[in-house]
């Protein structure tokens, strides 16, 4: 199978996020030397990815219509001598593909994490929107869909049926295996009583995921607790609204956490401030994801892997499976008396933990890898790959140097230890 030299990944930013902790992921299991370059924002994901060995650059872009970032990311792809660039995000995709066609390069692929109905990653679909996104399509070679509800989406749209390719995301299932002593530890680190039940969910805090619903909904249940994972600007308002309904002492908000993906240091797990996620969801009784505009649900499937008993919205990945793969995953209606409902009913249930169902193990990472790499080598045609080199140690070489007109600081680069990329 035939695959490309090296790889560049353009993505929108790498802060804490599903998209991007999907792409440290992938990364980790991809038989590619792949390079990253985050346009805005390079948050705590990049720094976990420099810390598994991949080199990062930041563009400096200063907002969406920053065009000055554009000449900057086609030297970098020119300089770089990349054979394949993959973008992620819609502001990243945009200007990627541009990019990646102004630099020579013949194969660019993008991933489309984040198409609902409605909104394209929190944003409005607007006509102007739609189109830029159509037009600039039109330069790639290959769009990836994480799942069979977006690939529809895209079809809608009216990108050729013939460039999209499924590829689910991935989870490392193993780490999310339920550990009772994880339970009590990050039970007692967040001061949650080891007898209390605790509703949970995990996500951005926007207006998208309807997490004011979910408040609602458990202050509406005297004797159960809410942890809510994640940060974002729907937190103070989150917050008030826990205080108003006379809740604020059941409704827990501890931030950001270390994410999905396994650090690799012992800094990076202390850098995290919080228990890690799988420590997180064992520290849940009942998983809630009241979201009405998912592309895929990782947070639904990560909660299955941690045996938790899932009432969701909407879930694409659970959604396009048959039902008898996903039990303990039961789909509530969005209305706030309706997820109330099903909450009190589910808890009156006493449902304890579960064990992992059918539908995780069809999203193992390592097959998504495989599913994704088989993209690759499609585009890239039949010239024999270039073999992997051996490990090679980590290299702070001058980024500014890397990218052109960028400001920043030279430690923040590496090479990727597990592929060799230069």
């Amino acid at each position: 199978m035939s695959l490309p030299s090296r790889v560049l990944h353009v993505i929108t930013g790498l802060g804490v996020g599903g998209a991007e902790q999907q792409l440290r992921l992938m990364l980790r299991h991809l038989p590619v030397r792949s390079d990253v370059v985050t346009l805005t924002n390079p948050g705590a994901v990049a720094d976990g990815l420099r810390a598994d060995g991949v080199r990062v650059g930041h563009l400096g872009m200063r907002g969406n219509r920053d065009l000055a970032a554009l000449p900057r990311l086609v030297r970098l792809i020119r300089d770089g001598g990349y054979d394949l660039v993959h973008t992620h995000l819609y502001r990243a995709c945009v200007y990627g593909r541009l990019a990646a066609r102004m630099a020579g390069v013949r194969h660019v692929v993008a991933t489309e994490h984040s198409l609902g109905d409605a909104a394209i990653e929190g944003r409005p679909l607007g006509t102007g929107t739609r189109g830029l996104y159509l037009a600039t399509e039109r330069l790639g070679g290959a769009t990836v869909a994480v799942s069979v509800t977006v690939a529809d989406r895209l079809r809608a749209w009216g990108v050729p049926a013939d460039r999209i390719h499924v590829v689910p995301n991935g989870i490392d299932a193993v780490r999310f295996r339920y550990d009772p002593a994880a339970r009590a530890a990050a039970r007692t680190r967040l001061g949650l009583p080891a007898d209390a039940t605790v509703v949970g969910g995990v996500g951005r805090l926007v207006p998208g995921k309807r997490y004011d619903r979910l408040v609602r909904a458990c202050a509406a249940q005297p004797d159960v607790r809410l942890l809510l994972v994640g940060d974002g600007p729907e937190r103070a308002r989150l917050l008030h609204l826990a205080r108003a309904l006379g809740a604020a002492d059941r409704v827990l908000l501890p931030g950001e956490c270390g994410g999905a993906v396994a650090p690799v240091t012992a800094a990076e797990e202390v850098a995290a401030g919080l228990p890690p996620l799988p420590h997180l969801l064992a520290a849940m009784d009942l998983f809630v994801s009241p979201s009405t505009e998912e592309a895929f649900g990782l947070s639904v499937l990560e909660a299955l892997a941690a045996g938790l008993p899932v009432l969701h919205v909407t879930c694409p990945a659970v959604d396009d499976v048959p039902g008898s793969e996903a039990p303990g995953a039961y789909r509530v209606g969005a209305e706030t008396e309706r997820l109330t409902a099903a909450l009190r009913v589910h808890l009156a249930a006493g449902h304890g933990r579960l064990p992992v169902p059918p539908v995780v193990r069809r999203y193992d990472i390592a097959r998504a890898a495989e599913r994704l790499t088989g993209v690759y080598a499609g585009l890239t045609g039949t010239a024999p790959a270039e073999p992997v080199p051996p490990p090679a140690r980590p290299d702070t070489g001058r980024l500014a140097a890397w990218i052109p007109g960028a400001s920043v600081p030279p430690h923040a680069a590496g090479v990727n230890r597990r592929r060799g990329a230069p």
